[in-house]
């Protein structure tokens, strides 16, 4: 695909990784067959291919419009495209260069404007415990939209979390809304790695990863979040605390995951962290990827397993993003439990993609709805994945449980 980029993007660092992916795409469509907004809606410009001749389009100097940013907002970031493309065309970095420059060129309605804000300020601020505290009170008066995004109150094992001392210790990512929503995915999973002798830390002046608010258009406020995690977790890294040194940085939420395993990427021209941008980013691991080594010793631990069949559902930042495939099922099987996947569209997003499905609800409800009825032949007891937004958003369509496959493993220890 020949480009000839605008003056103004010209040897920029944007313009040139641009350049090097749109150079990638041989415009085969084979990304549009596996695209979800395209399986909804059949439109070309909802599909990768199409938006990514908008992109292109754009970045040639061509008038930005609404309808460029109506449909590149309908873009769910899966990367499902990524796993399909023969080219091994980066989209997902295409299109946040591509976002950023049609949100600095297109006016937003204010009413849009507004939701966005208050979601990257909102959700990232230390009022968002107490007024999800006082959401969970006005729980059965809320309506239905409202109500789904208010999970019940968590139990008492949420605050349970291991004393002990390893000599092996992770670094953990508690997330920006998980600590709120779902604390006990993170004690969980500090549980789960004490039982197999790793000591989990958390360093306080961490946050959100950045995700939020890159994907929200404020690219700038994603990189501070990243630089400023980078400065809380060094001192771990380099063994500069009473603590020890920490052997990896552990991701219990896939969609934090991909972000932070990007930190080298999006961090790549600044003089001041790139170096250390990268060594977070290859200290990075999910959650998923200690498993083969935690099998042996949580097997002689294992007690009563509650919820025995169990249907997985891969988020796309972990199959997708991470291109971690096969890796939970296969070990939690190991483990005694019968884990298994849809035999339809397992590849396929569910809909949550961080704030999409706040966003976008029309389309995410599709999705979600669409997800479940492929789960649902399985008749598992419970539904597992590997990251909050999808385990709140599908258990906003079901009545049977949905959980981190952690939170499951962490039971039948106990």
């Amino acid at each position: 695909m020949q480009t000839h980029l605008a003056d103004e993007f010209k040897n920029t660092p944007d313009g040139e990784q641009a350049e090097a992916i749109l150079r990638k795409c041989v415009h085969c469509g084979f990304c549009t067959a596996t695209c979800p907004t395209y399986q909804l809606l059949g439109d070309e410009l909802d599909g990768p291919r199409g938006r990514i001749y908008l992109m292109k389009q754009v970045l040639e100097g061509a008038p930005v419009t609404r309808s460029t940013q109506l449909h590149l907002d309908r873009c769910l970031t899966c990367r499902n495209c990524e796993s399909t493309c023969p080219s091994g065309v980066e989209y997902g970095h295409l299109v946040d260069i591509g976002r950023k420059i049609v949100e600095q060129r297109v006016e937003r309605p204010r009413g849009e404007k507004t939701v966005r804000w208050l979601l990257k300020e909102g959700l990232t601020s230390p009022l968002f415990g107490p007024a999800m505290a006082l959401g969970r009170i006005a729980r059965p008066l809320l309506p239905a939209t409202l109500k789904h995004k208010v999970p019940p109150a968590p139990g008492p094992r949420a605050k349970l979390w291991p004393t002990r001392e390893h000599p092996r210790k992770v670094l953990m990512l508690l997330g920006c809304v998980q600590p709120t929503m779902m604390p006990n995915i993170n004690s969980a999973t500090a549980r789960v790695l004490d039982a197999a002798g790793i000591q989990t830390l958390v360093a306080d002046g961490a946050g959100c990863c950045g995700a939020l608010r890159t994907h929200l258009g404020d690219v700038d406020g994603g990189l501070a979040d990243m630089r400023r995690n980078i400065d809380a977790w060094w001192p771990l890294v380099e063994g500069l605390t009473s603590v020890g040194k920490v052997e990896a940085i552990v991701m219990n939420a896939s969609g934090c995951g991909v972000s932070v395993k990007d930190y080298g990427h999006a961090l790549a021209h600044d003089a001041d962290y790139a170096e250390r941008a990268r060594r977070i980013s290859a200290l990075t691991r999910d959650l998923s990827e200690l498993l083969p080594e935690l099998v042996g010793p949580l097997k002689k631990k294992l007690h009563t397993i509650k919820a025995r069949r169990l249907a997985f559902h891969p988020p796309c930042t972990l199959q997708h993003g991470q291109q971690l495939r096969g890796g939970v099922e296969t070990h939690l099987n190991a483990l005694g439990f019968e884990v298994s996947v849809a035999a339809s569209e397992s590849h396929l997003c569910c809909g949550s993609a961080g704030t999409y499905s706040v966003l976008q609800p029309e389309l995410a409800t599709q999705l979600r709805d669409r997800k479940l009825g492929h789960l649902a032949p399985l008749q598992p007891e419970a539904i597992v994945s590997a990251n909050i937004g999808c385990i709140q958003h599908l258990q906003s369509g079901t009545a049977t449980p949905v959980r981190h496959w952690v939170e499951v493993l962490d039971d039948a220890l106990h």
